[in-house]
């Protein structure tokens, strides 16, 4: 009886041995591949908002988006704004308003934990295109200067949106980019056009305003941004455009940090300038 019970007591120990072995190896084995957990994205630059599970860096101005801790996920969301292009002045004649900048927005952009040099584009003084935005292998074009029928007469630059058209000569808007933005308005009638906008090509024969611009939520509420500047006695684009005037005041300036194009102008009164460019990033950093 008494071998019966040590044999008993041997191998239930053995037993129990075994069993605490293996399941303390399942439960590393669990926690490493299961229970590890998600990581996400962490990075600095610019200024830093929360949308929900979403970070937003909003770079007004140039700066370094620094990704420290990249993210299973590894992709970001961008809107990338050029500056607007300048309206062109006077001369006893009326002309065209600047186009804005170009206006790239996408989702599932791929990064890598690295610096990225962000650049932010200043817009157009009178009679100058805008200049370009970048974020990484995103380039967003200036937009273009509005087109001037004064000696010497300048045509409507192209751009990410084009410059509009003049009264007389040089009547014909500048051509906007694809994917970027649109033409500007023909000028005629007397009165200049209205630089392109994100949204929509400039105006003239009639209206003459600027084109419109194109709304986003990247940062958790919708903003419209990128519009053209205002040819003569005209409004500028929603989302930053300067308006256009007469012969009594210069063209208005387009809104900072929008790509707005400025106003056109006329009596040697200049242009307005363009509105710089904005550079954001979004990307998930919780899931709550």
């Amino acid at each position: 009886m008494a071998n019966q019970i040590e044999k008993l007591s041997t191998i239930a120990i053995a037993d129990i041995e075994k069993v605490n072995t293996l399941t303390d190896a399942n439960i590393e084995k669990i926690n490493t591949l299961e229970f590890a957990g998600t990581t996400y994205t962490v990075a600095t630059g610019g200024t830093i908002t929360t949308d929900g599970n979403y970070k937003v860096h909003t770079f007004n101005t140039s700066g370094t988006f620094t990704i420290t801790t990249l993210g299973d996920d590894a992709v970001v969301t961008y809107l990338v704004i050029a500056g607007g292009g300048g309206g062109y002045e006077g001369g006893d004649a009326w002309n065209g308003g600047g186009g804005a900048g170009g206006y790239r927005t996408a989702s599932g952009f791929s990064v890598a934990a690295t610096a990225y040099t962000i650049t932010v584009a200043g817009g157009g003084t009178a009679d100058t295109s805008g200049s370009d935005s970048i974020f990484s292998s995103i380039t967003s074009t200036g937009g273009g200067h509005g087109a001037s029928r004064r000696t010497p007469s300048v045509a409507a630059a192209s751009g990410g949106s084009g410059g509009g058209g003049a009264e007389a000569v040089h009547t014909s808007g500048g051509a906007g980019t694809a994917g970027q933005g649109n033409k500007g308005g023909d000028g005629g009638g007397g009165r200049g056009a209205g630089g392109g906008g994100a949204g929509s090509e400039g105006n003239g024969s009639s209206t003459y305003t600027g084109g419109s611009g194109s709304s986003s939520s990247i940062t958790g509420s919708s903003v419209t941004r990128g519009g053209g500047g205002g040819g003569t006695n005209a409004a500028g684009g929603s989302g930053g455009g300067g308006a256009g005037t007469d012969y009594s005041d210069p063209g208005a300036n387009g809104t900072a940090n929008t790509g707005g194009g400025g106003g056109g102008s006329g009596n040697a009164l200049d242009g307005g300038a363009g509105g710089s460019g904005v550079v954001i990033i979004r990307y998930l950093f919780q899931e709550a």
